[in-house]
Formats: structure tokens, sequence, C-alpha cells
């Protein structure tokens, strides 16, 4: 594959609201001109997804304005005790209104939907996460947060995908391993995040997608026995990916390019089988990991015309990856997550 890399500043859409010049970037060179998109902005679609914990839980966090439906969603993980809690507060026909960031490099992301509330600060050094979710747990406990992302890397993952379809595409970037402290509650139960061991991974999207598609993504972030911070960014299933793919491997805060990554899951009676374990495998021959799930995260939302069924699987992989240079990276039980998602909307 091509993996065309962008090293220079440059526009992400021309005139007709089609990429410029699709590729990947290690660094936020696009410049997302929202002006630009061709299409009606019930269309367009924009979020910014945090997911921070550490081997023991985790809390995921997402402000989404997906042009005729948006959504304050978060997800709760207690990985001692498999345990998730989902929810969503979704209003409809934002168009724009919620107003996020055009950068990953400065901006705050904030909606209030009734009492559900969210924050996302960044001055470009560090991120403030707050807010609340009332009557989120199981018995209607109150979910709280209040955590700081600093140590940004200086690389990460950012992908301009084309569609077949005239104006649609995909925009995204990935920053993994920034170092998280504070607290989440669960009523009563607080999880302590401690910048010695808790992460933060930010998944920031922008683009117009076509109706249908099914997407794989996987990622991980750790802390390597001698401190050093090592991840990855691995997907595909979405769009037209003859330019680049957006696979990665992060380490002390370099990126590192993967070509193509194939998620081998397993079949039972005919249907993936997500809780058996999985296989993850290259064809550069730099990729190679076992995964054996502990949670599966399915909440699905099915009109027929309008869907999004998500199997969202969080385990242990255990494996190794090739950098670069040739240094070899092994790990061993180390918490992440992969997932399949189909949405039609």
């Amino acid at each position: 594959m091509l993996q065309h890399e962008i090293t220079e500043k440059t526009k992400l859409l021309d005139e007709n609201g089609n990429v410029l010049e699709p590729g990947y970037a290690k660094k936020m060179l696009y410049e997302y001109n929202r002006e630009n998109v061709a299409v009606s902005k019930a269309l367009l679609k924009e979020w910014d997804y945090y997911y921070i914990g550490n081997e023991k839980a985790a809390i995921c966090l997402t402000i989404a304005d997906m042009g005729y439906i948006g959504a304050l969603s978060a997800t709760y993980l207690d990985f001692t005790v498999p345990t998730q809690i989902t929810k969503s507060s979704v209003l409809l026909f934002p168009m724009g209104k919620m107003r996020l960031p055009r950068t990953t490099e400065i901006g705050d992301s904030h909606w209030k939907n009734g009492k559900v509330e969210m924050t996302f600060t960044n001055d470009g050094k560090v991120r403030r996460i707050y807010g609340q979710y009332p009557k989120f747990g199981k018995n209607k406990e109150d979910l709280l947060f209040n955590i700081m992302l600093t140590d940004f890397p200086e690389e990460g993952m950012v992908i301009a995908t084309p569609f077949e379809k005239q104006g649609r595409f995909y925009f995204n970037e990935k920053i993994n391993c920034m170092r998280a402290e504070g607290t989440f509650s669960v009523g009563d139960k607080e999880y302590v995040l401690d910048k010695s061991d808790a992460l933060g991974t930010l998944d920031w999207g922008r683009g117009v997608w076509t109706y249908d598609n099914t997407w794989y993504w996987g990622s991980l972030q750790t802390r390597l026995e001698d401190g050093k911070t090592f991840g990855w960014n691995i997907g595909y299933g979405f769009g037209n990916n003859h330019a680049a793919t957006e696979n990665m491997l992060f380490y002390d805060g370099k990126s590192h390019k993967l070509d193509e990554i194939t998620f081998n899951i397993p079949q039972k009676d005919g249907k993936e089988d997500y809780m058996s374990p999985w296989t993850f495998t290259s064809n550069d021959g730099r990729f190679f990991m076992d995964f054996t799930p502990l949670i599966d995260r399915y909440e699905p939302f099915d009109l027929k015309f309008f869907a999004m069924i998500p199997h969202q699987v969080f385990g242990y992989f255990t494996g190794k990856a090739i950098l670069d240079d040739g240094t070899v990276i092994e790990i061993k039980n180390k918490l992440g997550f992969a997932e399949k998602v189909r949405n039609k909307w």
C-alpha cells in the first residue's frame, strides 16, 4: 500500500468537499476547513471521545454532534470484577450548535443536555475533562468525573480518508498515552487515577460518511517495564484507504507506521464469537497479537433504517510489534480494546 505521508500544512477539503490530499500524518498538519463541506449540515458528523484509565478501571466520555442527532455518552468499566455501564443522553438536530473545535491542538468542547453535562478543555498544554451524569448507575447513582491529561506525545496518528461518493470524507486523529490523573465516581464508589499508571487516549473525528458502514478499530496504551509509554491505533473498513491506513505504533511519544492489519475474530455457528480469543496479524510482518476478551460492550440501537451496532471488546493483548528501526516490543497481558461496529445513518 502507498502509505502517503503528509509532511506540510495543507487544507483538508477542496471547494467541492472532497479530500485534497488523502494520506496520513504524525501531527495535525491538515486544516479542517468546515466551510467547504458540500452537503447538508445534517450529514456532518463531529465527535470528541476520550478513553481514560488504568489496568483496574476506565471511563469513556463522548461529546458528539452528528448532524440530525447529538449525544453525551459515558461508559464506566471495572476490570477487576468485569462490569460496564453505558448510557447516552440524546438530543435532536444539533446541526453544528455544539461548535466542536476545528483542531486537536487547542480548543474546548462543552454541552449540557438536561442535567447531563460534559466539558473538555484544551489550552495546548493541559486537557481538563469534567462533568456529571445524574442517575447513571444501576441503582441511579450519579457519575461524576474530574480528570486532567498532560504530557501530550510529540506524535500521533492523523488520517484523511475519502469515500467513493463525492463530498464524503473521514478525518480523524488519535492521540494515545497522555498522562492522566484525577477521579471518577459512581455513587459512593470512587476511582482514583494516578499519573504513575493512568493514561488517556483521544479519538477526535470529523466527517461526512456514506449511509451504511462497518469499521474495525483497536487501541492500546500502557507503560513498559522501562517506564516508557507504548501503544497503538489499528483499524480498517472505512472509506477508500488506497493512500494510507490508520495503523500506527506509538513508542515514547513517537509514531511508527504499519501497513495493513487483519482482525481475526473467531466464528461460532456462522457468527462472530466476540468473547473467544482473537488474533491480529499484519501483511508487513510487524504486528502479531493474541487477544483474550474480558468485557463486550454491546449496546445496540437498531431501527433497521437507522442503526448503531457496536461490539467494543476490552481484554488483554499478548504478542510483539516491531518499530520502524527494527526494535521488537513484546507485551504480555496488557489491557486494550478492539471493536467491530456497523452504523446505518
